[in-house]
């Protein structure tokens, strides 16, 4: 061989050296993350999120691709997202927002990790086999939104106590619907108040809900956990002053958007604490091995503001028991 061919050959070979290493790189793990919501109104949680997945030693765009998928509401078509991700072989399914888009991710895969951040009971509704053994390929944070109900509407009677006639505001397509209903009916029972039950299940049935809720006298109402809800976050507070109803959230986004009071976990930290799951189990760590997490701490949030508006006097003790009153 002449030396000017040796040369050449050399040349395209250490030309080609890093385009075959580059080539022999595993490409970046993609977390398809599945929300129930909106993108504009849940875009704080998704930061908790990647704050979580830093805590776990995997930042976005270095180790890891988050894609986002929000069905702002319409759980109808979780199960076509979930799927669409199974076949993009994703490395961990996240889902947010709602335990039906959850149940959605279980049926599409069974080898897939899926961690979840929902307001209803895993175990209840077969997400998980224990809190603390998830078993298969799921787990992730319940942070009881939908076990709150009860608590809410003893806040809510306590703050309205004239209020004769309740107003349970629901997304009928909600699994947590029936049971919360359910819930709900007794405590109403006991405390000698009528429930009016209305559901939603699109933003367009939001706005006539309320205005069936006034023309049955509700005095009061309490909104369900839901992401539909969540999403219209701003809309509800509207027809709540607007109708002049003394209302009650799980959010404390609510009460900082002018909702009258909320009482709840604190959904920014549930979110983080899904993505320092979703990081460790890039990081290897299985889903059966990761106990479902729980809150330890919920929040009261009252708006004095609202209140005055309403023409409502918070008793003192509600004052003094709130964490955050707004002036």
């Amino acid at each position: 061989m002449r030396r000017r061919e040796f040369i050449a050959l050399v040349g395209g070979a250490a030309a080609m050296w890093p385009l075959a290493a580059r080539a022999q790189q595993p490409a970046m793990p993609v977390i398809g993350f599945l929300g129930g919501g909106t993108q504009d109104t849940y875009a704080s949680y998704v930061d908790g999120f990647r704050r979580g997945l830093v805590a776990a030693g995997r930042v976005e765009g270095r180790d890891a691709t988050i894609e986002l998928h929000w069905l702002e509401g319409h759980y109808d078509r979780a199960a076509a997202l979930a799927e669409q991700l199974v076949r993009r072989q994703v490395a961990v399914i996240a889902v947010t927002g709602s335990t039906a888009v959850a149940l959605a991710a279980k049926a599409a895969t069974t080898t897939i990790p899926i961690v979840f951040a929902v307001g209803g009971d895993p175990v209840k509704f077969g997400l998980v086999a224990s809190l603390n053994r998830p078993g298969g390929n799921v787990t992730g944070v319940s942070f009881l939104a939908n076990l709150l109900t009860t608590k809410q509407f003893e806040v809510l009677h306590e703050a309205v106590p004239k209020a004769a006639a309740v107003g349970f505001l629901v997304n009928p397509a909600n699994p947590n619907a029936e049971p919360d209903t359910r819930e709900l009916r007794s405590i109403a029972a006991a405390l000698g108040r009528k429930l009016l039950v209305i559901g939603a299940r699109g933003e367009g049935e939001i706005d006539p809900a309320f205005a069936t809720l006034v023309k049955k006298g509700a005095g009061a109402v309490l909104i369900q956990p839901d992401a539909l809800f969540t999403g219209r976050r701003d809309q509800i507070v509207v027809l709540a002053a607007r109708h002049a109803l003394p209302t009650i959230y799980t959010l404390r986004e609510y009460a900082m958007a002018g909702g009258l009071m909320s009482y709840g976990p604190n959904l920014a930290d549930a979110y983080r604490q899904a993505g320092v799951y979703a990081g460790r189990i890039l990081k290897g760590e299985k889903p059966s091995d990761l106990p479902v997490v729980q809150p330890t701490r919920f929040e009261l949030v009252i708006n004095l503001r609202t209140a005055r508006a309403l023409g409502i006097t918070v008793p003192p003790t509600l004052i003094a028991r709130a964490d955050e009153v707004i002036e």
